[in-house]
């Protein structure tokens, strides 16, 4: 038996090596060039990431123990669940930006680059409020709250780009051409650089992914505050959203339901974040499977809906 080792700046350079390591191979060599990314090609990535990060939490057993590896899965089933739902809006915003099919990858990777660091620093900020104001945890849970509660009563009123701040500041600064350029988020025209549509697109997903991860980032803090785990957990959460996008896209209308799943995980988590006020704490072992049967409930009660609406809708047309 190994014994515990302590986490220290060497470990943190190595992992993030290890993934620039994989987002290069991925890049320069996978998706080097732009193509259609069929679904068996993104099952087969969606089930490398998935065994990349079950063998990440393999090696946590033994180097950190059985607590951390746990609070590790924790963190990572709630990342990838509360990602399930940013899936579905990214293929709104395809669908709105009428994103041919070929380029959707070089956006969602560097979406997802930019994610990795956004979130990094919101790890950063939120692991040092923790350690200097811990009441700000009380905070966290009653906010995961109302964002559950508001999810549930709550209609997503789809894709306004004409609304972000971001978007409008990036139209007033750049000129931007008219139709794509090629999987291209940058062009020189007529002596002068213009942003393409892609880019837009672009933005898009990033400012999304920073409002998720107002809810994702606080989430996960009611689990654990080693910023180790928490990093590394939401790391191949995301890592793995690019494929689970394009297993899923295809699918969304099989997920109805799933909402409600995710804002109930978010009361959850809240509450038990809030209940530490009365030194009322869950193992984490209990929270995960908790987690994990709202999320399968939702997932089996979506199918179960979406399959009799639709033997109803085809009653009519049979008779």
């Amino acid at each position: 038996m190994l014994s515990i080792i302590e986490i220290t700046p060497i470990h943190w350079a190595g992992f993030v090596l290890l993934i620039i390591f994989f987002l290069a191979l991925d890049l320069c060599i996978v998706h080097r060039r732009a193509h259609v990314v069929r679904f068996r090609e993104a099952l087969v990535w969606t089930v490398i990431w998935f065994t990349l990060a079950m063998a990440f939490a393999g090696l946590l057993f033994p180097l950190r123990g059985r607590e951390r590896a746990i609070e590790y899965l924790t963190g990572y089933l709630i990342e990838l669940s509360l990602s399930m739902d940013n899936v579905f809006v990214m293929a709104l915003i395809f669908s709105y930006f009428q994103v041919p099919s070929q380029y959707q990858h070089r956006v969602l990777f560097w979406g997802i680059l930019g994610a990795l660091i956004m979130r990094g620093v919101m790890i950063g900020l939120g692991t040092a409020l923790i350690a200097r104001f811990e009441w700000i945890l009380y905070a966290f849970g009653a906010f995961l709250i109302f964002s559950g509660a508001k999810m549930i009563f709550s209609e997503y009123e789809g894709v306004h780009p004409e609304k972000n701040p971001v978007i409008r500041l990036a139209r007033k600064l750049f000129p931007i051409t008219k139709d794509f350029e090629g999987q291209r988020f940058v062009v020189a025209k007529d002596g002068k650089r213009m942003l393409t549509p892609l880019a837009i697109v672009l933005l898009t997903v990033e400012t999304t992914d920073l409002l998720f991860a107002v809810d994702s980032i606080p989430a996960i803090f009611a689990v654990t505050r080693d910023s180790f785990i928490v990093f590394t957990s939401n790391v191949f959460a995301i890592l793995g959203l690019r494929s689970l996008y394009f297993v899923l896209a295809g699918a969304i209308q099989y997920f109805k339901l799933l909402k409600y799943g995710l804002a109930t995980v978010l009361v959850f988590i809240g509450g038990k974040m809030l209940a530490e006020i009365w030194a009322f704490e869950l193992s984490t072992t209990i929270s995960l499977l908790v987690v994990a049967a709202i999320l399968c409930l939702s997932i089996i009660l979506s199918v179960v809906v979406t399959r009799a609406q639709s033997r109803q809708q085809q009653q009519p047309g049979d008779a």
